[in-house]
């Protein structure tokens, strides 16, 4: 899929960024977005949620990055949007740098990077969520999730960058199936 994807004119791809707004706008997929730039890789042992020194934080150049993914958004006629975050202090400043809505922390979109027994429960918890939650989004009323790598990954096998939004669906089979990847112009 990928591969197909790559390999379409840009005039194709423009299509189907704007089937892939349409969806989320629409209610009828979800966005998970990979936190903005945040230099290094993994945390300092011992991180405490809510003490920013603790953690991985966002750059100047993140902080940038995040607030043109939320201009995305807006320019493709979602202003507003249900947003849930990690506690994670860099997928918390993401979402408020958004722009588009109320932030949520949701400790299942916490990363557990560090601690990888944590996945199958933190994932169960995440999908339980994406499926109550489909009959609730509509139209003007759609979900943002704002996470980690190793969450989407987790969740959808989808390796995202910093600040890449990925459109999925939860599939009446059971399956979060991954409708595409978006690069907002600014964000990457």
């Amino acid at each position: 899929m990928l591969l197909l994807v790559a390999a379409l004119p840009g005039a194709a791809l423009a299509q189907n960024d704007t089937a892939l707004w349409e969806a989320v706008r629409s209610g009828n997929a979800f966005a998970m977005i990979r936190h903005a730039l945040a230099p290094g890789t993994g945390d300092p042992q011992r991180v405490v949620i809510g003490d920013c020194t603790t953690q991985r934080n966002l750059s100047d150049s993140g902080r940038e990055q995040a607030r043109n993914i939320g201009a995305a958004f807006r320019s493709n006629g979602i202003a507003s949007a249900r947003v849930f975050t990690s506690e994670w202090c860099r997928c918390a400043e993401t979402a408020r740098l958004l722009g588009i809505g109320a932030v949520e922390p949701l400790p299942s979109l916490n990363s557990f990077f560090a601690d990888r027994e944590r996945e199958p429960a933190q994932t169960t918890a995440l999908t339980t969520l994406i499926k109550t939650d489909k009959p609730v989004r509509t139209a003007g009323n759609p979900l943002v999730l704002v996470t980690h790598q190793v969450n989407i990954t987790a969740l959808t096998g989808v390796f995202p960058r910093s600040g890449e939004i990925i459109v999925a669906r939860y599939a009446d089979n059971g399956n979060i199936d991954v409708l595409g990847r978006l690069f907002p112009a600014g964000a990457n």
